[in-house]
């Protein structure tokens, strides 16, 4: 007697399609988290937001994230990792409802926490499914993808807020309607672990340096710190100081420029990948002071032009870095060990990410956006130039 259809083994996508939609959910939880950095403009005209204030938006997000990715971030290694995608989407689905029906700072502050909790959640797990998918492509994948998103997330946000109605609702609309999609798509998507016991275990928070790695972090801190602190710049009040400082109007502007820094970014991880460790450093610390510069220029002569050729430099100095830090780090620790100093790693990260635009949105009403630009921007080139010596004298 054959099997009643009801009794029948769904059948699942096979590894590539697994690969694929992990791929376009990472970039979608991530590019989710820049939607809102075009319409920081507009919420601070709307709300009546200060600088601090969105800065502080900017920073709850940074912290929630690093609460989630140091107890949630190894949980589907023993759970499983649809579970805990499904989590995730299912969390980007209630941030994009928080921001859409968002009206102060308060709801503004709530939506950016839960939003940390979806990506810090969710970003380990979806990169750690694309591994698991596609051995060969998939260190490429991982390394891009938040490139891509914030790049995504930012533009379109940008286009939607300038030629679309009701900016406020569709932004989140859009991507409500897009995680839907994927948690539907994620029914059909195979397992790619199995599960084992200790799941309880893994929610402590594992920060460590092995020894034999303390020269290397300490090496590559400049350089982690000063690109960090960049993206976090333009994510927070880069929109904000092209509005007032240069005078232009047009919302899509300050996406697009968030937009230029992730592209090259993206590019030049793609691009540059095969170089050995020191020089992706090199390029990167370089090529990262130089940017910050030209932007510097633009932003001091009101040129445009200037703005967006220093950042596309900058973005390519972001992305050389970021994957020059990776290789310098990860052969230094056991696999055993890699956990442990992975966490640290994206705790320096993320706090350079956060707290360095949390002090220049206190400092904006004390000496004003211009000068505020001009101060991160030279820390940012400090930092640069004394990573870029340190790993000049380390090959001499």
């Amino acid at each position: 007697m054959s099997e009643a259809p009801s009794d029948l083994p769904m059948k699942r996508a096979p590894l590539w399609a697994m690969a694929a939609f992990s791929f376009v959910s990472a970039a979608t939880v991530v590019g989710s988290s820049s939607a809102a950095t075009p319409l920081y403009r507009l919420y601070q005209e709307s709300m009546h937001l200060t600088p601090l204030m969105i800065t502080l938006v900017f920073a709850v997000y940074a912290i929630s994230l690093l609460a989630a990715l140091l107890t949630v971030g190894g949980l589907s290694d023993y759970i499983g990792r649809r579970p805990l995608i499904l989590a995730g989407l299912l969390i980007n689905a209630v941030a994009m409802m928080l921001f859409s029906y968002a009206t102060d700072v308060g709801d503004l502050l709530l939506a950016r926490a839960v939003q940390g909790l979806c990506v810090g959640a969710s970003t380990t797990t979806l990169g750690a499914a694309i591994l698991d998918s596609d051995r060969k492509r998939g260190p490429l994948l991982n390394s891009v993808s938040a490139f891509v998103g914030l790049m995504v997330g930012a533009l379109g946000a940008g286009l939607l807020v300038t030629f679309a109605p009701d900016p406020f609702h569709l932004v989140y609309e859009v991507l409500f309607a897009i995680t839907v999609l994927l948690i539907v798509l994620l029914w059909f998507m195979p397992e790619t672990v199995s599960r084992k016991s200790g799941a309880l275990a893994s929610l402590k928070p594992n920060l460590r340096v092995p020894p034999q790695s303390r020269a290397a972090l300490l090496l590559v801190a400049p350089a982690t710190i000063a690109s960090w602190a960049l993206g976090g710049f333009y994510l927070s009040l880069m929109p904000t100081i092209v509005a007032v400082t240069m005078g232009v109007s047009a919302p899509w502007v300050g996406g697009v420029v968030v937009a230029v820094l992730m592209l090259s970014g993206a590019l030049s991880v793609g691009a540059l990948r095969h170089l050995p460790a020191r020089r992706l450093l090199l390029i990167g610390t370089f090529t990262l002071s130089i940017g910050v510069a030209v932007t510097l220029l633009g932003i001091q002569q009101h040129s445009t032009v200037a703005l967006f050729l220093g950042t596309a430099i900058a973005g390519i100095g972001f992305g050389s870095s970021f994957a020059g830090v990776l290789s310098t780090l990860l052969p230094t620790a056991e696999a055993h060990q890699r956990a442990g100093l992975l966490a640290t790693f994206y705790v320096i990260s993320y706090l350079a990410f956060s707290l360095p635009a949390l002090a220049a949105g206190v400092s904006v009403p004390f000496v004003g956006l211009a000068v505020v630009a001009y101060v991160y921007g030279a820390v940012v080139i400090v930092l640069a130039v004394i990573s870029l010596i340190a790993s000049l004298r380390k090959a001499a």
